[in-house]
């Protein structure tokens, strides 16, 4: 009996561990994974570049699948201490070691000022030179 009143107090101080957790919630650290690739980045890319070229002015892929090795995917996530994720991705496609085009939610900007939503995904075609109508004014 007398050790049951001696614990008595401590078992007390236990009955606002309820209140205190709730009050006080422990430090989470931001966890940023994978390729962070800026706007400025893509806008970078053009038709034809060789993968080494590509790989300078992203970095290496995060995923580059032996199945598909004309494919290069870059992921991003971003999970912060306390609130919602956010997962970004951009696919680069490759043939005969020349890049062709570009897929995701990362996309350039084409330079009109305006802002407006991006779609959350989306596939970007380069055109290369002849697809694009320029025309050499030496040929004339």
């Amino acid at each position: 009996m007398k050790r049951f009143v001696l614990l008595l107090p401590f078992l007390a101080a236990c009955s606002n561990a309820p209140v205190i957790t709730s009050v006080l919630t422990p430090y989470r650290i931001d966890v940023r994974q994978g390729n962070f690739v800026t706007q400025d980045m893509v806008a970078q890319l053009k038709p034809g570049l060789s993968r080494e070229q590509v790989r300078f002015i992203l970095g290496s892929p995060l995923v580059a699948d032996m199945f598909h090795v004309d494919r290069w995917d870059y992921v991003y996530r971003f999970q912060p201490g306390h609130g919602e994720a956010e997962q970004r991705a951009l696919t680069v496609f490759f043939q005969d070691n020349k890049l062709t085009r570009v897929a995701g939610d990362v996309v350039a900007d084409d330079g009109s000022g305006a802002q407006s939503p991006k779609p959350a995904a989306q596939v970007v075609n380069i055109p290369g030179p002849a697809a694009a109508g320029a025309v050499d004014p030496e040929k004339k």
